[in-house]
């Protein structure tokens, strides 16, 4: 059995913001695996897949960004998961829009949400996945770059990554953190013009 969560933040204003692409991943796969995260558990909005025999919870929590660990650690005890059955994916503003990077484990590196879940989890030793969204320009804060809307043009780069996304989850269940790693981490083709 897998959990894999997505972060993000509830409401319609946040729909498109960059901080989402963790929501916006877990809604491709509930798209691909016919399954809709309609039912409410543990302050998480939460759809279960069956996925070539592997039980899979998909879930976005609903506590606000800063708080997602609130909504995660009660889940990993309620069905009793070990780190390595978990993975999480989120923003990062460290790498350039158009990559991905799977990791075993590590610090938040100023993400919110991930800090909140290792706070609550007590390690930080799971798995992750990190979308990048590149810097914000010139001077902006951070802040308020990660809940801005993504131009139309990141989001048509966001369309070529978000099943590169789906692959590289899809290999993580079947294979491992490792072969995951190896598979996807770096730059992906195509996307070097953006």
């Amino acid at each position: 059995m897998f959990l894999i969560v997505g972060l993000g933040n509830p409401g319609r204003e946040y729909l498109e913001t960059r901080h989402n692409v963790g929501f916006m991943a877990v809604d491709r796969l509930c798209q691909k695996w016919g399954v809709k995260p309609n039912r409410l558990q543990s302050k998480s909005l939460i759809a279960q897949a069956l996925v070539d025999e592997d039980k899979v919870i998909l879930v976005k929590p609903q506590t606000f960004m800063n708080l997602s660990g609130q909504a995660v650690a009660p889940l990993m005890r309620y069905y009793k998961l070990e780190l390595s059955q978990i993975l999480v994916i989120h923003d990062d503003l460290d790498l350039p829009l158009g990559t991905i990077r799977l990791r075993p484990s590590g610090g938040s590196g100023g993400q919110k949400g991930l800090a909140s879940i290792i706070q609550q989890v007590g390690t930080q030793d799971f798995p992750r996945l990190r979308i990048g969204i590149g810097r914000p320009p010139g001077r902006m804060e951070a802040a308020d770059y990660v809940l801005q809307s993504f131009s139309k043009g990141d989001m048509e780069t966001l369309q070529f990554i978000l099943p590169k996304v789906e692959d590289a989850v899809h290999t993580f269940l079947k294979q491992g953190i490792v072969t995951a790693m190896n598979q996807f981490n770096g730059a992906l083709e195509g996307s070097e013009n953006h």
